[in-house]
């Protein structure tokens, strides 16, 4: 999926999350990113994708009739295609988990950094197509509910800005209460470390499918985490519950390894067997992949209709 995406000729460079860390204001991230992406994937040969405008091309043989556009046929007396259509209005809400892993970091971006990146750059997205935005945060309970609406994509930011990862977090109550809020069905993002086993995970997150909702889950994880490649004897710090553990790195390597790697296969079965879209990201790699991914959705969402 990445892979797809980054060959859009060169829009991968606006996605650095390093680059993104040193801009300061998160509007001017949010409208880097996705005017950079959308560019380079215009330019790739992944056409089709919706967006808040429409590009044409002269019909070749072979060509779906059905996306002619006969508008422009009666005014030119010339067929054309339609590459980008706008859609219809759709519910978009984003749910970032702000518990206490989240601030962890290996490099100048947190986890939870980069998960306002993301969310920033989908809400800004979902709004230059005209969609009902809103914002969920949470850790144990609900911190701040923006309902889907159409309004300026500045409130949404100005909440993303003033996160904070301070307390304990629990999926089950605060998501139960966001499967309450959500009434009207949309598409809803869901952005966690997800460090809580896999059956509470999907009891926490398959009442939202329930509803009806299409649902994406993006698993964020620093590298350290996946990797584990400390060095050396040291104190490693429980950041929700501030226990101190004493690891010798070297004998616990593989063993780690092999857990999050049964970890997050886990989540991966869990969300496949409900028809829930589930990304992993790597808070050291470029957020094309969250993007794309969130463009397939609506691009089966479009089809669909």
């Amino acid at each position: 999926m990445a892979t797809a995406s980054r060959r859009a000729d060169g829009g991968a460079r606006f996605l650095d999350p390093g680059v993104l860390a040193r801009i300061g204001n998160l509007e001017l991230l949010a409208r880097t990113v996705v005017d950079g992406f959308l560019t380079g994937l215009h330019r790739s040969p992944y056409l089709g994708f919706s967006t808040d405008f429409a590009e044409h091309r002269s019909y070749m043989p072979g060509d779906d009739v059905r996306r002619i556009d006969w508008r422009l046929f009666a005014r030119t007396d010339r067929h054309y295609i339609k590459l980008f259509e706008a859609e219809t209005n759709a519910n978009f809400a984003v749910v970032l988990d702000v518990s206490a892993s989240m601030s962890y970091r290996s490099h100048e971006v947190s986890k939870l950094d980069y998960a306002r990146y993301v969310a920033a750059c989908l809400g800004h997205l979902s709004n230059r197509q005209r969609d009902r935005v809103g914002l969920v945060t949470f850790d144990h309970e609900i911190v701040e509910y923006l309902p889907p609406g159409m309004r300026p994509i500045d409130t949404m930011l100005h909440l993303l800005d003033r996160v904070d990862a301070g307390r304990h977090g629990e999926l089950g109550p605060p998501l139960r209460r966001v499967t309450e809020l959500l009434a009207r069905k949309g598409i809803v993002v869901v952005i966690s470390d997800f460090y809580e086993d896999p059956v509470a995970v999907l009891g926490a997150i398959g009442p939202l499918r329930a509803r009806g909702h299409d649902v994406i889950v993006f698993h964020v994880l620093d590298p350290q985490e996946l990797s584990f490649t400390f060095e050396g004897a040291s104190g490693f710090e429980d950041l929700e519950t501030r226990r101190q553990i004493p690891v010798v790195p070297e004998r616990l390597r593989e063993r780690y390894r092999a857990m999050i790697a049964e970890h997050v296969d886990a989540l991966q079965r869990a969300f496949s067997d409900q028809r829930i879209d589930y990304v992993q990201l790597d808070t050291s790699q470029p957020l094309d992949q969250a993007l794309f991914q969130y463009l397939l959705v609506r691009e089966r969402l479009r089809t669909a209709r």
